[in-house]
């Protein structure tokens, strides 16, 4: 496979055959070396034979294999011309992440965070088929989540209408269509909002360890010292049978409307076609579902930060800095060939990252760029970043959204057998309680990349600013 070097971060997949863009991919010389026999660059290059596509194929520096698009991709179509592809949102729907800040230190609160995390294991359930945050959640009561997200769980007591402000999107896609989500998907989704699931998602006390930018960490609100609590969860079963129902519905609408690619898991119809608008309505109704349901989280984790340190709402002095999708598909308006054009962008493994100005932000970023929330592994950092212009400009407004993985759930099995995990990350100074130690296991640090060097990356490149290294101190788990 040709690959160019652009710079000192941005490679180049020359157009070759039947492709409409070149692919772009972020990373440094250490990552694309071990990145040149990985299928997940073929990917990258399918996805650029995407009817409608625009400007690249792109791929942020924590890329690695997914299902059709890789994870960490990027894919702008015209919103008239292109296509919808599942593939390029993912099957964990609005995957995404939010941190909440407090006005507290975690000195303050180091002599009970085995109590703090204990608390949150009770209150935040895990795990596989975790439920029963706030009870089954059917009939109407799911139609009206499913329409109006974030806003759903404030409605009934989780939360406070400026958190919603604090969501991308305002934590609602208008246009989802509660209708277009099956029965099984209700089902599956019922007992489980308010639930954090399992695999890679995770709830964490955060300290904020380094300040890059003080004027933007200042009114972003982050202070050295500060305990933070991240949330990394998504749609849940919903969101996985809502994927799942529609590639079947994609397979066949391919050949109706002479749609050939590389891929099968490229399966994808014309954004305006019967099919295309079902899966968008479906897939909005499943990203409501996720920001209901980290909405429900985030309050459970601050009556558990209220109940073990005795202290008041105003004591603590929780509020929500943001909340990112990372799995998402959305019509957005970019300059593209010097013409504002609607595009269609698809966000898979990767996080919004709208810089200054940006009338979609609310009014407390416009003057600094949206924050850019960025999880690493449970043992070493996660990240803030903020949005800029030349990430509009280049990216679509898009950054990375992790670490990324390097290692299999298979080989993290095999390399963790005879390790005990929890007593290791107890030797980094991170409490973990999780509902299986397979879980831990597939999840230890080495099988991700350093965040630290993917986020590197990014402010080499210029399409996210780094602002904020936050420290792992406390991890729940499925």
């Amino acid at each position: 496979m040709e690959l160019r070097q652009l710079d000192e971060v941005r490679f180049e997949l020359p157009m070759t055959g039947a492709m409409r863009v070149p692919g772009i991919v972020f990373a440094n010389a250490r990552m694309m070396a071990g990145l040149r026999e990985d299928p997940c660059l073929e990917q990258v290059r399918n996805v650029a034979h995407l009817p409608g596509i625009v400007k690249a194929s792109f791929a942020m520096p924590d890329i690695h294999w997914g299902y059709g698009f890789p994870i960490g991709g990027v894919a702008a179509v015209d919103a008239s011309s292109g296509v919808i592809s599942p593939g390029g949102v993912g099957y964990d729907i609005n995957c995404g992440v939010r941190l909440m800040l407090t006005q507290l230190s975690v000195e303050e609160v180091m002599p009970g965070l085995g109590a703090l995390i204990a608390q949150m294991f009770r209150d935040i359930p895990c795990g596989v088929g975790s439920h029963g945050a706030i009870g089954r959640v059917e009939g109407e009561a799911m139609d009206e989540l499913l329409a109006r997200g974030a806003a759903w769980a404030v409605s009934r007591g989780y939360g406070r209408a400026e958190d919603l402000e604090c969501c991308e999107e305002g934590g609602r896609l208008a246009w989802a269509e509660p209708g277009a989500v099956s029965e099984r998907a209700r089902a599956r989704g019922a007992p489980e909002v308010g639930t954090l699931g399992s695999g890679n998602h995770f709830a964490e006390i955060q300290e904020v360890a380094e300040i890059s930018d003080t004027a933007i960490a200042e009114h972003f609100g982050l202070f050295p010292g500060q305990l933070v609590v991240m949330i990394h969860s998504g749609s849940r079963g919903l969101g996985y049978q809502v994927c799942d129902d529609h590639l079947r519905e994609m397979g066949a609408a391919m050949k109706r409307y002479g749609i050939v690619l590389p891929d099968r898991q490229l399966a994808c119809a014309p954004v305006d076609s019967p099919e295309g608008r079902a899966y968008l309505g479906a897939m909005a109704a499943a990203a409501n579902f996720a920001w209901a349901n980290r909405q429900i989280m985030m309050v459970h984790a601050e009556r558990a930060l209220c109940r073990v340190l005795k202290k008041s709402e105003g004591e603590v002095g929780a509020r929500l800095l943001y909340d990112v999708c990372h799995n998402v598909a959305k019509r957005e308006t970019h300059l593209v060939d010097g013409a504002q054009r609607e595009l269609l962008l698809h966000r898979k493994g990767a996080t919004r990252a709208f810089g200054p100005g940006h009338p979609a932000l609310p009014e407390r970023y416009r003057a600094t760029g949206q924050p850019v929330i960025i999880p690493g592994d449970m043992g070493r950092a996660s990240y803030v970043l903020a949005g800029t212009a030349r990430g509009m400009e280049e990216t679509f407004g898009s950054s990375c959204h992790g670490a990324g993985r390097v290692m299999s759930r298979t080989e993290a099995l095999r390399r963790a057998k005879g390790r005990n995990i929890s007593q290791e990350m107890r030797g980094r100074g991170v409490e973990v309680l999780t509902r299986s130690s397979k879980t831990l296991a597939e999840e230890m640090p080495e099988a991700y990349k350093d965040v630290s060097e993917v986020v590197g990356v990014i402010q080499r490149a210029g399409i996210s600013r780094q602002v904020a290294r936050l420290r792992p101190v406390g991890v729940i788990k499925g």
